[in-house]
């Protein structure tokens, strides 16, 4: 999967991104110290130990960075960013039966205006799984020859 990159400086506003995802009741923020071994946990069942690795050091970042998308004491979705290097956006993930609540697109864009706000002027998505989703919501393109990236060497 291919790394791509994001202008910072031209992306849609947040907030018509955080309207959708709240129709569902649904809340995208930044989490607190004691919910960290229930996001870590989360990621790690929903997705894989590698995910919750990064998920780790985004909750060990100050400020934090990384956002949980949640409802009723749930988390539904996260996304972070500077886990394995600074200025890559990732990993995310929404869970399976909360997709298509546009939770995915909220958490994409608070966390890049995140990145953008401390000072950012582009993001690298690393190894961008659903590559159309990032050029239709952010205007993400292809980095030439980033496959296999800074993932290349990375112990399993």
């Amino acid at each position: 999967m291919p790394d791509m990159l994001v202008k910072l400086y031209d992306l849609p506003p947040l907030e018509p991104f955080l309207a959708r995802p709240r129709e569902a009741g649904v809340e995208i923020r930044k989490p607190i110290g004691p919910e960290k071994h229930v996001i870590i946990d989360w990621v790690r069942t929903t997705f894989n130990p590698g995910w919750a690795s990064e998920a780790e050091m985004a909750l060990m970042n100050r400020p934090v960075s990384l956002f949980i998308a949640t409802s009723e004491r749930k988390v539904h979705g996260f996304a972070c960013y500077d886990a394995t290097v600074l200025g890559f956006f990732g990993p995310t993930g929404v869970a399976e039966e909360m997709r298509g609540k546009g939770i995915g697109s909220a958490l994409l864009l608070a966390t890049l205006h995140d990145m953008k706000a401390k000072g950012y002027a582009y993001a690298v998505i690393g190894g961008a799984g659903p590559t159309q989703f990032y050029e239709k919501i952010v205007g993400a393109v292809e980095i030439p020859g980033s496959t296999p990236g800074i993932y290349r060497d990375y112990v399993r």
